[in-house]
């Protein structure tokens, strides 16, 4: 009975978007492509992140949930996406809420990226090509761990608009780009505002065929004026802190939490060596292409997301003089468009080649087309397997999944335990309170984005686990490595009643549910 409900919700979609012909093949051409992001997405749940994004919102529209817990008591970030979205919460359980919200996105992704993909190449079925590659290509050839396609947080919808607005530069559409843009920044003020920047350098290398700056100007502060709601908690956020804790917090949050997504020097050789594999395979295919003028501002966005990245890690440098300046300027995730922007462009722009090949050369194009389809399939096909026979969520780190899910149903259920009651909780786990609703002292995944909170988060870290000679280390992983005396110590500091450890631990407490590997 669902069936023709969809239908008719995806006919009117289609409709709504004014640029495809309302019919049942684009309808299921709009279906596939869902189908391919629904194939890269579908991790169980909850995905990494998830539980952060989700707990916070319903948080924010249940203060009851898993009150006293650090860090979603920190202030919010995301403010629109907790107020759009969050109240779910009130209707669903977290599970039902993590895969509403991500067929939501997924079904936004693909409407989006199908216009996008038609605007560049508008042959049929051939945005199911592309979208294919863009999910395989940001998956494999990322270099600083950035993704669109995965589990429900503010940055999915935020792409959703960044696409339209780049479908709106190829089309010499600008007023309509800088409100998507507007909007984009309100529910992410970095895939936003990074993608602002990146349009405004297309539309400096090509003023010669794009509206006057005066023209433009009404939309632009629209556009400001909507992205406001994003911008304005996340400028509030260090309201109040002083410059040493600001730059103390700045150090933390880039050299010793996020390194693998902000410091270039940090990042893994192999991801960079498949960035810049597919960086020269990007400019391979501009340069079989150069002649083609529709591609123009594609390859300036591209470019511009290339020259964003180069500036970062140029700063990276900094920090061999002041480590403090550079943390104060990688935090702003320099390389996040360019882990889209590439990607995104030998998406498009390849399979135009082999339509150009075609032209002249067609058992050639034929060849690298099979190419194509072959390398995709080797993607494809093992995320197929896992899918029919899924296994512990990703968010789900901890040895021996099965004995954690246990022990947090436990703690769930136990009447006994009062439900405001502050657990010290292992320190890689990050679905606690998904599993239980119950507060913690601090957890590694779980890092608030204000100073005050950042430093705090640390300084909870090293009260329980003690902090390494190295900087930015901390002495032990594990709780049952933790003298006794140090945790009862941070225990009372934080006021927590309960501890869920390994089972080895060997504290002088007393003990009121053991499995085969926590207690």
């Amino acid at each position: 009975d669902a069936l023709p409900i969809l239908e008719r919700m995806y006919v009117e979609l289609v409709r709504a978007s004014g640029t495809f012909e309302v019919n049942d093949r684009s309808v299921g051409r709009l279906a596939v492509v869902l189908a391919v992001f629904a194939l890269q997405g579908a991790n169980p749940v909850p995905d990494v992140n998830e539980q952060n994004y989700l707990g916070k919102a319903i948080h924010y529209w249940n203060p009851h949930w898993a009150k006293g817990d650090f860090f979603l008591e920190t202030p919010d970030a995301h403010l629109v996406f907790y107020l759009s979205f969050g109240w779910l919460s009130l209707l669903v359980s977290p599970p039902v809420m993590a895969w509403a919200g991500r067929l939501l996105v997924w079904t936004l992704l693909a409407w989006s990226w199908q216009r996008l993909s038609s605007a560049v190449l508008p042959v049929r079925w051939w945005s199911i090509l592309t979208a294919a590659l863009l999910a395989c290509l940001v998956d494999r050839c990322h270099v600083a761990g950035e993704w669109i396609i995965g589990g429900v947080e503010a940055k999915g919808f935020a792409f959703v608009l960044m696409f339209l607005s780049l479908e709106a530069i190829l089309r010499n559409r600008w007023g309509r780009a800088w409100l998507l843009l507007g909007g984009a920044t309100m529910f992410h003020p970095l895939v936003g505002g990074w993608s602002a920047v990146a349009a405004a350098i297309v539309w400096l290398w090509d003023r010669a065929h794009s509206p006057s700056l005066r023209q433009m100007l009404p939309a632009m502060l629209g556009g400001l004026v909507i992205a406001l709601p994003g911008l304005v908690p996340v400028l509030l956020l260090n309201r109040g802190a002083d410059a040493a804790t600001a730059s103390q917090a700045n150090v933390i949050y880039v050299f010793y939490r996020l390194y693998h997504h902000l410091d270039p020097l940090s990042f893994q050789p192999p991801f960079v060596v498949r960035f810049v594999l597919l960086g020269l395979l990007w400019l391979a295919l501009c340069e079989l292409l150069r002649a083609e003028a529709d591609l123009r501002r594609l390859r300036l966005f591209v470019a511009a997301a290339i020259s964003i990245a180069i500036v970062g890690a140029a700063a990276a440098l900094i920090q061999f003089v002041d480590r403090p300046l550079a943390a104060a300027v990688l935090r702003f995730y320099w390389f996040r468009l360019a882990d889209i922007a590439v990607p995104l462009g030998v998406a498009l722009v390849g399979p135009c080649a082999v339509r150009r090949i075609a032209q002249e050369h067609p058992g050639r194009a034929a060849g690298w087309l099979t190419i194509v389809i072959c390398l995709l399939s080797i993607h494809f096909v093992p995320l197929a397997c896992q899918r029919i026979q899924p296994g512990a969520p990703r968010a789900d780190r901890l040895p021996d999944y099965h004995a954690w899910r246990d022990v947090c149903d436990w703690i769930a259920a136990n009447d006994q335990i009062p439900s405001d009651a502050i657990w010290l909780t292992p320190r890689a786990n990050q679905t606690f309170k998904w599993y239980t609703g119950r507060p913690e002292v601090v957890t590694w995944k779980e890092l608030p984005q204000n100073a005050a909170g950042i430093c705090q988060w640390w300084e909870r870290l090293g009260d329980i686990y003690g902090y390494d000679s190295a900087p930015g280390k901390l002495l032990h992983s594990l709780l049952s490595s933790v003298p006794p005396e140090q945790l009862l110590a941070a225990a009372r500091k934080y006021n927590a009643s309960f501890l869920l450890a390994d089972r080895k631990s060997d504290l002088p407490l007393k003990r009121l549910y053991a499995n085969r590997s926590y207690a």
